[in-house]
């Protein structure tokens, strides 16, 4: 069974970064369709950003556009979630999720049903 790791979540205040990483155990998820998630108490789970690994294509949710986007770890097989200007409204539990296939990013993001998901990590940013 995959287990998918969620790294990087904390306290933040406004206007700050995070960097949000998603492993799995014995396997490299780049060659993969990867998803980010959140999920705020009493709200279902969206889509937040999402990337195909074998080519890279990306697709980000209309708020993130232009705050968040993807990098790679230091040993290439993480999939890494840089979040810029964060605010308040972006404090959430932050999932990573993947199904193991070549799904296009718009397609994993817009999809709320996946195979493999992580445990979740906070991200609260508040003064």
């Amino acid at each position: 069974q995959l287990q998918l790791v969620e790294s990087g979540g904390g306290l933040v205040q406004p206007g700050g970064s995070l960097k949000l990483s998603c492993a799995a155990s014995g396997l490299i998820l780049r060659p993969y369709t990867i998803g980010w998630f959140r999920q705020v108490p009493g709200k279902g789970r969206e889509g937040v950003a999402c990337i195909r690994g074998s080519d890279g294509s990306t697709y980000y949710a209309d708020e993130m556009e232009g705050r968040f986007t993807f990098s790679t770890d230091t040993a290439n097989t993480a999939v890494v979630l840089e979040m810029n200007s964060l605010g308040p409204e972006d404090t959430a539990v932050y999932y990573c999720a993947t199904d193991l296939d070549l799904r296009t990013a718009r397609a994993m993001c817009t999809m709320k049903s996946h195979n493999y998901w992580g445990q979740g990590t906070q991200v609260t940013v508040s003064s």
